[in-house]
């Protein structure tokens, strides 16, 4: 399993819900896509309430990211192999 810690990342959000990290995502972005909990990016699972937002900026990706006893953030982290792996899976 990977480590969010390792990767350069900017915090959009901070200690939200999972309901605010959506709503935000949502409609701050114009390419956003729907993937389950458990869902894999970076190396890391996500949870939260389904469905889960995940925005594309550009070359970066936007998401929502739970890490047990602080909360739930939106991260924004450059991630073109990624963002193409969504692209595919829709």
């Amino acid at each position: 399993m990977g480590c969010i810690e390792t990767l350069k990342y900017e915090i959009l959000l901070s200690r939200c819900t999972f309901k605010d990290a959506k709503e935000f995502i949502k409609g701050e972005f114009e390419e956003v896509h729907e993937v389950p909990p458990g869902y894999r990016i970076f190396n890391v699972f996500l949870i939260g309430v389904p469905p889960i937002f995940i925005g594309v900026d550009g070359d970066r990706v936007i998401f929502p990211y739970t890490k047990p006893c602080h909360g739930t953030f939106v991260l924004r982290i450059e991630g073109t192999e990624e963002i193409e792996r969504l692209r595919m899976e829709r």
